[in-house]
């Protein structure tokens, strides 16, 4: 069974950094593509960034493209989300996602494992 834990969340302000870590146990890491996903008060969960097995191709929404880097370390079993110049509207809960088999995907119902997500809180 795979356990993925979040941390770095917390509280920033507009214009601010934040980096998020996704830590794994068991599974093989290296064999998952993995995903970052948010879910802001009353909406629903958003796809923010995925990564492919290597780490050589990496996709992400519109949205935080140019602002946003997610990275992994296959050797530390991680995943990264480096975020930049946050804005209030990205206020969420951010989780990381694992998905065995397949190339990345925006949809969530997709992927197999989830961590129990990080709080991020950005104030104006």
């Amino acid at each position: 069974q795979v356990q993925l834990v979040e941390s770095g969340g917390g509280l920033v302000q507009a214009g601010g950094s934040l980096r998020l870590s996704c830590a794994a146990s068991g599974g093989t890491f290296s064999t998952y593509t993995m995903a970052w996903f948010r879910r802001a008060p009353g909406k629903e969960r958003e796809f923010v960034a995925a990564i492919s097995r290597s780490g050589i191709s990496t996709y992400y929404a519109d949205s935080v493209k140019g602002r946003f880097t997610i990275s992994r370390d296959n050797a530390k079993r991680t995943v990264y989300l480096q975020m930049n110049s946050l804005k209030p509207e990205e206020t969420a809960v951010y989780c990381c996602a694992a998905r065995r088999r397949g190339e990345y995907v925006t949809d969530d119902v997709l992927y197999d494992y989830w961590g129990q997500g990080t709080q991020v809180t950005v104030s104006s």
